[in-house]
C-alpha cells in the first residue's frame, strides 16, 4: 500500500488536527444558535455508525445509489477516460468505488478522508481484491483545499464524490466545493456525484429516524468524540437526537437536544444550555434535477449525463469541467 499522503492544512499531524477540531467546537458552541460542523461526526466509531446507518431499511440514500450504479455502471464507465486516475472525496468503505473501479480502466484510485484508521483498512482489504491497481489514499479534510499525489500528476482525473453528502453544503460552500474541486482535477475533467432529490417528508422523515437508533447512536457519538478528544464531560444521556424537514429551506436538520438545563466543559471552557437548547449539527439539502444543473454550471461544469431510479429519490450526475487551462508562465528570456 502506498504511505498515505498527508496535506496541509487539513491534517498535518495529531497534535494540530486536535487543534483544529478544539477550535471549530469552541466557535460553533459560542454561536448562537449553537452549532457544530458535520465533518466531526467522522472519526472511527462515527464512519462504523454510518455505514450501519446505510443498511436500515428506512435509510433509501445508499441501496439507492448503489442500484443506480450497478444498472449504469458501463454506461457511467464511457465518461472515465481509460487509464485515468479516481480521486473519491469522502471515501469510507469505498463501496460504490468498487463498482466503479471493475467498470473502467482506472490506473489508480486515491481516497480522501479525514478518518487514518478507516481509510487504512478499506485500502488493504480493496488492494487484496485488486492488487494490481495502484491506491494513494490522502488523509485530509476535502472540505479544504489539499494535494494530490504526484503518482497522479500525469493522468486524467475523475472526480468521484457519491452519497448524499454534497446535501450537507450551503450554498456558498456548495459553489466554492465545485469550483475547487474542477481546480483540483484539472482541464477536462470529470466529476461523478450523487445527489439526494426532492421527496415526500414522511420518506425523509423515517429515513434520519430510524427505528434501531442508528441514526441516533451516530449523532450523540460527537459528544463521546469531543469528551474523549477534547478533555469534555459532556453527558450524552442528557442528549437526544431530533431530525426534522425543514420545507423552507428543503432540508432535512439535525439537532442535539438539551434534555435540561445544564453546564458543560470542554477544555477549560464552560458552556451553558437551556432545556431544549439545540446543537445544530447537520444540515442535508434536498435538490431537484432542474436546481443542481444550475448549481453546477454556476460553478464552471457541464452536465453531460444524468441517472435516477424511478421513484426518482436519488441521482447520478456526470460533469465535464468547463474551466478554461491557465496559461503557462512565461519563460525569461
Amino acid at each position: 500500500m502506498a504511505a498515505p499522503a498527508r496535506v496541509k492544512p487539513a491534517v498535518e499531524d495529531d497534535d494540530s488536527a486536535t487543534s483544529v477540531f478544539l477550535e471549530d467546537v469552541l466557535a460553533g458552541l459560542d454561536e448562537d444558535p449553537k452549532r457544530i460542523p458535520p465533518k466531526y461526526f467522522y472519526d472511527r466509531r462515527g464512519s462504523e455508525l454510518f455505514e450501519d446507518i446505510t443498511r436500515t431499511p428506512e435509510y433509501y440514500p445508499t441501496r439507492t445509489e448503489l442500484a443506480i450504479l450497478t444498472e449504469n455502471a458501463a454506461a457511467i464507465a464511457q465518461h472515465i477516460p481509460d487509464g485515468a486516475a479516481m480521486i473519491e472525496f469522502g471515501s469510507g468503505a469505498s463501496t460504490k468505488a468498487r463498482i466503479l473501479l471493475q467498470a473502467a480502466k482506472v490506473a489508480a484510485y486515491v481516497p480522501v478522508d479525514i478518518s487514518e484508521a478507516f481509510v487504512a483498512r478499506e485500502v488493504s482489504r480493496l488492494q487484496a481484491e485488486a492488487p494490481g491497481l495502484k491506491v494513494y489514499p490522502v488523509i485530509a479534510d476535502f472540505t479544504t483545499p489539499f494535494d494530490l499525489p504526484p503518482e497522479v500528476a500525469d493522468m486524467p482525473r475523475v472526480g468521484f464524490f457519491p452519497g448524499s453528502t454534497f446535501g450537507n453544503f450551503e450554498a456558498h460552500e456548495a459553489t466554492a466545493f465545485l469550483r475547487r474541486t474542477a481546480e483540483l482535477l484539472g482541464p477536462d475533467a470529470r466529476l461523478i456525484i450523487g445527489i439526494d432529490l426532492l421527496k415526500d417528508p414522511e420518506v425523509l422523515h423515517h429515513a434520519y429516524n430510524d427505528a434501531s437508533g442508528m441514526t441516533a447512536a451516530f449523532n450523540l457519538n460527537l459528544l463521546h468524540r469531543i469528551n474523549r478528544e477534547l478533555d469534555g464531560n459532556f453527558n450524552p444521556s442528557n442528549f437526544c437526537h431530533y431530525a426534522f424537514f425543514n420545507r423552507e429551506h428543503s432540508r432535512v436538520e439535525m439537532h442535539l437536544v438539551s434534555r435540561g438545563r445544564q453546564k458543560v466543559r470542554i477544555a477549560g471552557r464552560q458552556f451553558e444550555f437551556r432545556r431544549g437548547e439545540t446543537i445544530h449539527t447537520e444540515n442535508s439539502y434536498k435538490y431537484t434535477l432542474e436546481l443542481f444543473r444550475a448549481v453546477a454550471h454556476g460553478a464552471g461544469w457541464r452536465q453531460a449525463a444524468v441517472w435516477h431510479d424511478p421513484d426518482r429519490y436519488f441521482s447520478v450526475h456526470v460533469l465535464v469541467s468547463e474551466q478554461p487551462e491557465k496559461p503557462e508562465k512565461p519563460v525569461d528570456e
